[in-house]
């Protein structure tokens, strides 16, 4: 079992490597050198939606149900193979729009209204509180046992 400052030291390392990384592609930007590391953003991406609860659930989905977990991956490979104009379209207009969010997204079809920024955001706030709490209890349960 780790010990409590064990946790909290590796936490604090990770979210210092992320601020330097950050830091490295804010400065690589600036200097008109990062065009290449650009294309790495998006494949990147898709590992935020493989987090522990993909991985606890999707282990116990092929314990149950044998190749039906599948689709939990086949789904972002389709959309990002298949939807390729579709993205890129979503990424045209925010960039155009300079659009930074889901708030800002949905309010930008709306006239911008501020008020439809704050309901969305409120709804996706209270929708992925749930969320995170599954997931601190997936890492308390992997780092339990």
């Amino acid at each position: 079992m780790l010990q409590g400052w064990v946790v909290i030291a590796i936490a604090l390392g990770y979210i210092g490597l992320l601020f330097v990384v950050a830091s490295y592609g804010d400065r690589l930007r600036e200097l008109g050198r990062g065009g290449k590391l650009r294309v790495l953003i998006y494949p990147l991406c898709l590992a935020i939606y493989c987090t522990s609860w993909t991985f606890f659930g999707s282990v116990g989905l092929a314990s149950r149900s044998g190749f039906d977990f599948l689709t939990i991956y086949i789904g972002p490979i389709l959309m990002f193979g298949l939807c390729y104009p579709l993205i890129l379209r979503i990424v045209r207009l925010a960039k155009s729009q300079n659009i930074t969010s889901i708030a800002d997204f949905i309010a930008a079809r709306y006239g911008k209204r501020q008020a439809v920024a704050a309901t969305v955001a409120l709804i996706a706030i209270v929708g992925t509180i749930p969320y995170i709490a599954l997931q601190l209890k997936a890492v308390s349960a992997s780092v339990g046992t």
